[in-house]
């Protein structure tokens, strides 16, 4: 077996940990599997003479050079960011990317470098994914694309897209996988401590952090649906607290939010639940009953429909302070 050539495209902005932290993975899963392995060849290409990465760190880049994989990491992605602008000014990446993929090269992009991969026609007609607090941008943005807000790596004909930061360890684990084999893959995760069993980042999203709506009316629905968490939900009361027809609300919400109050509802239960479990001790039959429902078993398959995790699979993983 042959190195596995990776180029990883270094742009000013970048993330300098995204741009070393795959190479850095492979060199471990190299040394892990023993003098006999091909390993890989790792470069920092750009189609720039000089790169300034996110912090001022000044990267020294090779130029462009053919790969059997091609890295594109994510950069700072700003509350107010002009996109249009960011991309135009990497056009030479984008087209550097565009090139690479029509010579049969595997595209890789982590986090919100799915952007670029975007910018460059790749993810059209493609399933994706990126960090969850983007992707509701990154589906907007490109409207072709099947973007898949819970998924860690998403790879579709060619074209792979990672979720927010750590995922690109998830890609990497998976590359090694493929390339060096299952036992070099479970052994450089052991070495490194990287969890190479996560299947999806529904239990890291927090939608206290995503865009809130700025209407008013769909912000006070929600306020009183928060502060009810534990009450049956009854949208005929629900309604008649807001003056409006059971049809108006639903239509007025729906307008705002892009879901119904149920929903809306369901979601903030999950993430009070999640909160308790992490937090408390208390059973999950308490924590059941104090987010409103009263059967346990239905509870705990709403909470693995948003979280990917069971209630007590949860509470293990990311139980705080636990040891």
């Amino acid at each position: 077996m042959s190195a596995l050539r990776v180029g990883v495209l270094a742009y000013p902005g970048c993330f300098a940990s995204e741009v070393f932290g795959i190479p850095d993975l492979l060199t471990m899963a190299t040394h892990v599997a023993g003098p006999e392995h091909a390993g890989y060849e790792v470069a920092v290409v750009s189609p720039r003479l000089r790169v300034t990465a996110s912090g001022g760190a000044a990267l020294a880049v090779s130029p462009l050079r053919e790969a059997d994989v091609l890295v594109v990491p994510g950069f700072e992605l700003l509350p107010g960011l002009d996109m249009d602008a960011k991309l135009a000014r990497l056009a030479p990446e984008t087209a550097a990317i565009r090139s690479y993929a029509a010579a049969g090269t595997a595209v890789v992009s982590l986090c919100v470098g799915a952007f670029l991969l975007a910018e460059a026609g790749l993810l059209d007609r493609r399933r994706a994914t990126t960090s969850w607090l983007f992707a509701d941008e990154l589906a907007r943005r490109c409207p072709e694309a099947d973007v898949r807000p819970e998924c860690l790596v998403v790879t579709d004909r060619g074209v792979t897209t990672t979720a927010a930061f750590s995922a690109m360890y998830d890609f990497a684990l998976e590359l090694i996988r493929r390339h060096s084999g299952a036992g070099v893959a479970r052994a450089t995760a052991r070495v490194a401590l990287v969890d190479d069993a996560r299947s999806s980042q529904a239990p890291y999203v927090d939608a206290r952090l995503l865009p809130q709506p700025g209407n008013e009316f769909s912000r006070k629905v929600m306020r009183r649906l928060d502060q009810n968490l534990a009450e049956r939900y009854d949208l005929a009361a629900l309604s008649d607290a807001f003056h409006v027809s059971t049809r108006t609300l639903l239509r007025r919400f729906a307008d705002e939010t892009g879901r119904s109050p149920l929903e809306y509802l369901q979601s903030s239960r999950v993430r009070r639940a999640r909160h308790l479990l992490e937090t408390t001790d208390r059973t999950v039959a308490s924590i059941s009953t104090a987010v409103g429902y009263r059967d346990s078993a239905t509870f705990a398959a709403l909470f693995a429909k948003h979280t990917g995790r069971r209630p007590r699979d949860y509470r293990a993983s990311f139980r705080r302070g636990a040891g």
